[in-house]
């Protein structure tokens, strides 16, 4: 029986069959399995409209017919309505957080919301390649962010904007990547937090490989008789999508094999591009940990408080040599995958709805209002400054210089190669073909579009 702090589980099923496929799949299914319920969002029970753009429709399977029903709760401290809730496990983990944290956290969560919607607007504008949203998903990164300390380290995917932004990673440098004028926008050393991973899942062997790295080096230097460096936990982002990817089942495995100081920390957004959750897996993400040796967590991911006490109790496990933590934190994007995806093609607009009155800044705001009497005042000279920040930060993007773009190609081997030798000069001949000529007018405009699109 779920307490009241805490959710029941979302089924992993999002649609009803039909009383032919029920008959059907309730024959192949094993008779001690239990078949989830169709649930909303905050856990009720609710008649979902069936999806015909679900995958699984298309497909022909319907709902999976061994879905697990509901065993693992979910941590809740702010419900949608902006109302604290108490947990007996999770609510002293914030007890420092007083007013001025919390609107320190919802400033964040606005900062990223805003830069979203502006680096959307740039590339619809021509001056960013691809962008990749996160509307919805402030509360689970500001939260995660905010749990880390000055010795972790953070591996982001592509997504962590807010993540990336709360490390201290100035925004122009988050946006730069996009824009086509470098590989990454920042020096890891310089933040302890790495560049975005662009190919799916391949941060995370990389996070479990620092992480056993840095209880290598605790006991290299012990063993010299050296000062060891302070404890430290890894931090590691990856999307429901991605952790149907082998890298996460392998990471998972050397992690628990050699108890390495690191969180796992998927955001399930519901969406792997076109692709349901519900296609995705049987049970909830968290309750994969059990199966490697380590624990799961589920929490609501729109929830910043719940999610920053989660975080916080998960990197003190790491960090105190207990062993790796697995932490879903169950949100929605709001938005598409990247601008070059049509999330009307594969979702309904019902199932948007549902989400976006649950979305993050809507329920901080809530209690910021209710619970501390935060005046209408604060919030609108919070856009007012976030407009000046972001004029900052668009007038720095678009004054950045895309190099030249030799140096691209010098870098890749420290010696050359004829294969780099060959793409160096198709990419010199297709930078040529926008000039009006040698050293004409259409230089600049030339060098310009080919940065953009390199």
């Amino acid at each position: 029986m779920a307490q009241a702090d805490e959710v029941p589980e979302r089924g992993p099923d999002q649609e009803q069959p039909s009383a032919e496929q029920s008959s059907a799949q309730t024959a192949q299914a094993a008779p001690a399995v239990e078949v989830a319920a169709d649930v909303a969002p905050d856990g009720s029970p609710e008649a979902l409209v069936a999806d015909p753009h679900d995958a699984r429709a298309s497909a022909g399977t319907g709902a999976h017919p061994a879905a697990v029903a509901a065993t693992m709760p979910v941590v809740r401290l702010l419900d949608e309505n902006g109302v604290r809730q108490h947990n007996e496990r999770f609510s002293r983990w914030v007890e420092d957080v007083d007013a001025e944290a919390l609107q320190r956290m919802h400033r964040s969560m606005v900062r990223a919301r805003r830069l979203d919607e502006m680096a959307t607007a740039l590339q619809r504008q021509g001056e960013m390649a691809l962008w990749p949203p996160l509307r919805g998903q402030e509360a689970a990164q500001v939260g995660s962010a905010l749990a880390q300390g000055e010795n972790d380290y953070v591996f982001p995917s592509y997504r962590e904007h807010a993540v990336v932004l709360e490390r201290g990673v100035p925004a122009e440098r988050v946006l730069v990547q996009f824009r086509g004028h470098a590989a990454s926008g920042w020096k890891p050393s310089e933040t302890r937090t790495h560049v975005y991973s662009l190919v799916l899942a391949s941060q995370v062997p990389h996070a479990v490989g620092y992480a056993m790295g840095m209880v290598q080096d605790r006991r290299l230097a012990e063993e010299a008789g050296e000062p060891a460096p302070e404890p430290g936990a890894v931090t590691v982002y990856f999307g429901d999508g991605a952790s149907t990817e082998g890298e996460i089942h392998e990471s998972m495995v050397f992690a628990a094999s050699y108890d390495a100081p690191v969180v796992f920390f998927v955001q399930n957004n519901q969406w792997a591009i076109s692709v349901p959750f519900s296609t995705q897996s049987r049970v909830p993400l968290a309750a994969r940990a059990a199966g490697y040796g380590f624990e799961g967590v589920r929490v609501d991911g729109n929830d910043p408080l719940a999610v920053l006490a989660v975080t916080r109790w998960a990197t003190a496990e790491a960090r105190e040599g207990r062993g790796p933590v697995l932490i879903e934190a169950e949100t929605f994007r709001l938005g598409a995958h990247t601008t070059a995806d049509d999330p009307t093609k594969y979702r309904l607009s019902a199932e948007e709805a549902q989400w976006a009155q649950k979305e993050p800044l809507l329920r901080m705001r809530a209690l910021l209002e209710t619970e501390l009497g935060v005046q209408e005042q604060w919030f609108q000279d919070l856009e007012e400054e976030t407009d000046q920040w972001l004029k900052e930060v668009r007038s720095e993007l678009l004054r950045s210089d895309p190099g030249e773009l030799d140096h691209r190609f010098d870098v890749v081997y420290a010696q050359p190669h004829p294969l780099v030798e060959e793409e160096r000069a198709w990419h010199r001949d297709y930078a040529d073909s926008f000039l009006d000529g040698e050293g004409g007018p259409g230089a600049d405009a030339g060098q310009s579009q080919e940065g953009q699109r390199a």
